[in-house]
Formats: structure tokens, C-alpha cells, sequence
């Protein structure tokens, strides 16, 4: 399975260090080869790593150790990563990167629905890895510069439906609460937020996870897709978000906030 993972080249990106001194990494992983490798690779490049072969241990290894980020395959034994993702997102404050096989889709949506910050797919560059880690530890340490709020709109109207960005709730214009995950009322905003403007994958997915789309990443398709469902009358012909060829989605409605 290590033979899998592309070796890192001499040179290239990700070799400046901005990290914290002895930042610590969990990996969590039950391919011994795999662990063996991205210990090695991260502790040459100025991490500390400890790791877990499943969910158990490494609850064990959150217990023992100050742990910065998580580094999570999905195809464990017994527990799979999807709810150990789900478990992380509810009791851990922390940023969990998913490295998995498992490259579909849906399993990218879902990951990051549950909380996953990142998604990166078997087989990977370690030199992509390293940055994908760095960039994700940077926006943990962010907050305390972080922009003010935009503004204090909690209400935004489109088609007859409410979107409240306060209780992050969407009504249908009957009134009928309508359920969305947190993936698809994240998407829904940016949406509103941007009527009329068509937005690339590349936007969106640098809106909602802070990334760009890779050439073959279709989470933002399915998310789409899913939202579609919720409020097109008719999701096969699609109105209110419209697919524009070759270069992304536009929002059609008219928004107005309150």
C-alpha cells in the first residue's frame, strides 16, 4: 500500500516550515507500511507523530498526548473513519485531515460534511500532503484575526423560501421546515450571497473548505446535486441553480435580506 504513495521529489513546495515547533500529528491508520511512511516524512520535516491502527487507540492517543491535527483513513477495521469523523467533529476541538483509498465522491462530501477539514485521496504526493496539513493548521490558528462579521442579516428570501443564518435553518414558502446538513446549508450561503454571478468549482470549494477543486474533485457536483433535491420543484430541470457549462453554477433568484 506504501508503494502506492507517490515519493516526494527534491525541492518543490511545502519545504518552508511555518509550523509551531513540535507540532504533534495523530495518524490514524491500520496499514503499518503507511504510518511508517508519513512518520517518517513529517517528523523529517519538523513534526512530532504518534498513531493509531483504529478508533480505539486513538482515543487512546488523544487521552496520552497533545494531538494538533488528525491524519485519518476511512477504511479501518471495525469502526469505520466516517464515524470516527462524526465522533472527532462532536467531542475533539481540532483539525482533522481525511487520507483515504476510499476516493469517491460521496465519501468526500460526506467526510466533510461531518467535519473533516481536508480530503486527500490514495495515492497522494507527500509534498501536497505536507501542504495540504500547513494550510489547514493555519486556518485553526486564524480566529483571532478573523474579519468581523459582514453584517448583522439573519434573514435571506429567495423563491418564497427563508434561509435564517442565525438559527441556520431553511423554510419552505409554505413554511415547512426544511432539513439540510451542514454541507448543504454552507453551500446554500455562499448561493445567496452571490445571485446572478456564475461561481467555478474552484470558488465554491475555496468558499465552503478553503481549497481549490482538483481536476477530477466532483464533491461540489454532488452537493449540488443534493441541494437540488431539496428545493427545485423539479431537480432534473433545475431553475434556481443552473449548471453554466464548461464554467460553474449561478444562483437565478432574486435574494433580499433582512
Amino acid at each position: 500500500m506504501a508503494a502506492d504513495i507517490r515519493k516526494p521529489q527534491v525541492g518543490g513546495y511545502g519545504m518552508v516550515s511555518n509550523d509551531r515547533p513540535g507540532d504533534c500529528l495523530l495518524i490514524v491508520d491500520d496499514d503499518d507500511d503507511v504510518t511508517l511512511l508519513l512518520s517518517r516524512y513529517f517528523t523529517a520535516h519538523g513534526f512530532r507523530t504518534v498513531t493509531a491502527a483504529d478508533g480505539e487507540q486513538m482515543r487512546r492517543r488523544l487521552g496520552e498526548s497533545r494531538v494538533d491535527l488528525i491524519l485519518l483513513d476511512l477504511g479501518l477495521p471495525g469502526e469505520d473513519g466516517l464515524s470516527i469523523t462524526r465522533y472527532l467533529n462532536e467531542t475533539w476541538r481540532g483539525p482533522v485531515v481525511i487520507v483515504s483509498g476510499q476516493g469517491e465522491s460521496v465519501d468526500r462530501v460526506v467526510g466533510l460534511e461531518l467535519g473533516a477539514d481536508d480530503y486527500v485521496s490514495k495515492p497522494f504526493d507527500l509534498r501536497e500532503l505536507l501542504a495540504r496539513v500547513r494550510t489547514v493548521m493555519r486556518r485553526w490558528r486564524q480566529p483571532q484575526t478573523a474579519p468581523p462579521p459582514r453584517d448583522d442579516t439573519h434573514e435571506i428570501r429567495f423563491e418564497g423560501y427563508t434561509l435564517d443564518t442565525r438559527a441556520r435553518t431553511l423554510r419552505s414558502p409554505e413554511g415547512r421546515p426544511i432539513e439540510l446538513t451542514s454541507g448543504e446549508y454552507a453551500l446554500l450561503r455562499v448561493l445567496v450571497e452571490h445571485p446572478h454571478n456564475v461561481l467555478s468549482r474552484d470558488q465554491l470549494m475555496s468558499h465552503l473548505y478553503g481549497r481549490n477543486a482538483g481536476p477530477f474533485d466532483r464533491a461540489i457536483d454532488v452537493q449540488v446535486g443534493r441541494l437540488r433535491k431539496k428545493i427545485e420543484p423539479d431537480p432534473l430541470r433545475p431553475r434556481l441553480i443552473k449548471s453554466v457549462r464548461g464554467a460553474g453554477y449561478i444562483f437565478t433568484p432574486s435574494v433580499s435580506v433582512s
